[in-house]
């Protein structure tokens, strides 16, 4: 019997486009042979959709054409119903509603807000299915650029100076804030919304009105924003790890190739040739041209940060090497990788199809470890005479008016 596996893609995010890439290539990496796959797209209104038209492509040119040739779709927020159901409007919710697809496991491949950061992951442990990747809480740390740099300081995990605060702080307080990074990081900086991907909204600020200017650019993506300290004789270096908190193995590494100060957007997915796409498609030598001592310190970090923010399935961690020092920074960490980081696995001699085969093993492998802890009593309470001393009469004014 095959395995039913839901790639779940797409999304109300600024890095829609990529998630798709990244799915179909997880898609096509998947073997026919074992797994049927179900592929179901999130449109950029949060509307979901399956169907073989998803598998092609060239039908996201028009994405309200592609909607057409697809079934719409929902799962219930009930634990244990792993159906994917077809979406009536007279019937949403309702047991009528056929069921198209009832699924063994999910993967999301989704980049960025809506996706990445924990909200999906929530949804998938309320239903109780099977996922590969991050759950919740990890997904939202490793996200947040804030609080992740926050837990990684705090754990010994080295981490460039930063100063961080919210829109509405930098709407009241300018001057406040820009006193502020010039007096303990000063110039140059990199501004970043805090829970963004792909490069989307950062900016490099010389001065003050640049500083300004990238500030407000960055708040328009997020409700919050750091502003980090900018290594000026840098190299980055991004390596992979795949596993969960307690067994992981990491990657060779790469260094990829900026067109500017900072690698953006189209450094990242417009690269390489007519034939490639994603990140595998960006500019980059793998393996990096580092020493094997460095190499080696790298894939430890990146390890410990994995482990150290109890990530699960793979993740690509960004480093920084100050070369005037020599110093190792962790940048962040990409949770839901471009393309999977799949290129890194394949030079590290592990094929896509097997790194697919992984995260179905290790999505299973934590459901059986999940189901075996306690997360509710059979006793009722309630049941059982009351809520303490004198039951639920010593609620002052019981239950009424509230």
């Amino acid at each position: 019997m095959k395995t039913n596996i839901a790639i779940f893609f797409g999304g109300k995010s600024v890095e829609h486009e990529i998630s798709v890439i990244s799915a179909l290539q997880a898609i096509n990496a998947l073997d026919a042979e074992k797994y049927n796959v179900i592929p179901v797209y999130i449109s950029k209104q949060g509307r979901w959709f399956t169907g073989d038209a998803l598998l092609n492509m060239q039908n996201y040119r028009d994405l309200k054409a592609l909607e057409s040739k697809c079934t719409e779709v929902f799962m219930r927020p009930e634990y244990g119903d792993y159906n994917l159901y077809g979406a009536e409007l007279k019937g949403m919710f309702r047991k009528s509603n056929p069921v198209i697809a009832e699924l063994h496991v999910a993967i999301p491949v989704l980049h960025g807000t809506n996706g990445e950061d924990g909200i999906f992951e929530g949804l998938l442990e309320t239903i109780g299915i099977p996922f590969a990747g991050c759950n919740t809480m990890s997904s939202a740390n490793g996200m947040d650029k804030i609080n992740m740099k926050m837990i990684l300081r705090s754990e010994g995990i080295p981490v460039v100076d930063y100063v961080w605060f919210t829109d509405k702080q930098w709407i009241s307080d300018r001057e406040g804030i820009i006193n502020k990074v010039e007096t303990e990081l000063g110039y140059p900086v990199i501004v970043k919304p805090a829970n963004l991907g792909s490069s989307v909204g950062i900016g490099k600020a010389t001065d003050r009105d640049s500083l300004v200017a990238k500030i407000d650019n960055a708040e328009k993506f997020s409700q919050r924003i750091i502003v980090e300290h900018c290594i000026e004789q840098l190299k980055e270096i991004n390596c992979s790890v795949l596993g969960d908190a307690d067994d992981h193995i990491s990657s060779v590494c790469e260094e990829p190739i900026k067109t500017g100060d900072i690698l953006s957007y189209e450094d990242k997915y417009m690269g390489g040739s007519k034939t490639t796409a994603g990140m595998q498609a960006s500019d980059k030598r793998i393996p990096a041209e580092i020493s094997n001592l460095q190499t080696k310190r790298i894939q430890d970090m990146v390890g410990e940060t994995f482990r150290v923010l109890s990530c699960h399935g793979v993740s690509r961690v960004d480093v920084m090497i100050d070369e005037k020092d020599g110093n190792v920074y962790v940048n962040e960490i990409n949770t839901i990788p471009g393309s999977l980081s799949f290129y890194l696995w394949e030079a590290s001699g592990i094929s896509f199809t097997e790194l697919m085969d992984k995260l179905v093993q290790l999505a299973f492998k934590r459901k059986r470890e999940t189901d075996r802890k306690t997360f509710t009593y059979d006793h009722n309470i309630f049941a059982m005479g009351g809520t303490g001393k004198g039951g639920t009469k010593s609620l002052k004014g019981g239950l009424k008016g509230k």
